[in-house]
């Protein structure tokens, strides 16, 4: 897949099958809309084209963006785009002076002047534009006049479960990663670089890597112990993986700690990739590091028995 940061990086294709959106989780719903453009590439020797906004519009125009927590870091959309298949992952600077780009000017300067769209695929309810004001119609009267076709994904096709990246939210945020899995259609994926902790793990023998995320709006899972897939150097291994304040040691601040098993190495600095698999139980209060301890064996025994 090829990557652009700007728009002008792009070479206008001779057909191209696009769809265009933020794409938050690539979830099942998004997932029909993809195939949906690679279908047609391939019917038609294409090229498919996803354009996407960055930052996500909702930090950038919403006083509460503070609140706002994504399913993808940029980094992570991509990775997940690639491994789907598409051919070029357009990302469109999103700013306050794009935002009052209208729906005319998106269709003729950026779909047809420069992607050189011959087939655009939009979901149902789609909206684009200046205040949202592009539609569905909006977009069927203009490709008669600027020669391309537009389908629209079906509400059963995209929805049919009532996906949606809100529901997924807050299925994390409650620590639900079942359902929160079911409707991503693959494990929540969370990247981040290890860090210096204080090291309190190895002296129970379950040394911990501390995961630093540095995007603030990542979301990332209710407190509590998951099961989970840690990816290292194109290695896969199985882990098992703490959010919250650890309140046997008295802890003060939120952390991220995973153990990974039958895995031996400095790994201070490097990046992994967590693949979500199952929660295990809640984070609580031990009397002992000795009660910690046994529990942490328990909860060894069930990742290795459902990983294995």
């Amino acid at each position: 897949m090829k990557v652009y940061d700007k728009l002008d990086l792009f070479k206008k294709l001779e057909y191209a099958v696009v769809t265009s959106g933020t794409f938050d989780g690539v979830h099942l719903g998004h997932q029909a809309i993809l195939k949906r453009v690679l279908e047609l590439a391939r019917m038609h020797g294409g090229e498919s084209v996803l354009l996407t906004f960055w930052p996500h519009p909702r930090l950038v125009l919403n006083n509460d963006s503070n609140l706002l927590r994504l399913l993808n870091t940029i980094g992570e959309k991509e990775i997940i785009l690639s491994e789907f298949g598409i051919d070029h992952l357009v990302k469109i600077p999103f700013t306050r002076e794009f935002a009052q780009t209208s729906s005319e000017e998106f269709i003729r300067k950026i779909l047809v002047e420069k992607i050189g769209t011959r087939k655009l695929v939009i979901g149902y309810n789609h909206r684009f534009g200046r205040n949202r004001e592009g539609s569905f119609e909006n977009l069927v009267n203009k490709s008669r006049q600027y020669g391309f076709e537009v389908e629209e994904i079906p509400k059963h096709d995209v929805d049919h479960v009532g996906i949606s990246s809100t529901i997924i939210r807050q299925a994390l945020e409650r620590g639900d990663i079942d359902t929160a899995n079911r409707h991503i259609g693959r494990p929540y994926l969370v990247i981040g670089i290890v860090i210096q902790g204080d090291k309190l793990g190895r002296t129970i023998g379950y040394p911990t890597a501390n995961i630093h995320v540095p995007e603030e709006y990542k979301l990332i899972p209710h407190d509590g112990t998951y099961a989970v897939l840690v990816e290292f150097n194109d290695h896969r291994y199985a882990g098992m993986l703490n959010i919250g304040v650890r309140p046997t040691v008295n802890g003060k601040h939120r952390r991220i700690e995973v153990h990974i098993l039958n895995f031996n190495r400095e790994i201070y600095g490097q990046e992994l990739s967590i693949h979500f698999i199952r929660r295990i139980r809640d984070e609580r209060k031990f009397e002992s590091l000795d009660a910690l301890k046994n529990q942490l064996e328990k909860d060894r025994d069930f990742v290795k028995n459902l990983l294995s």
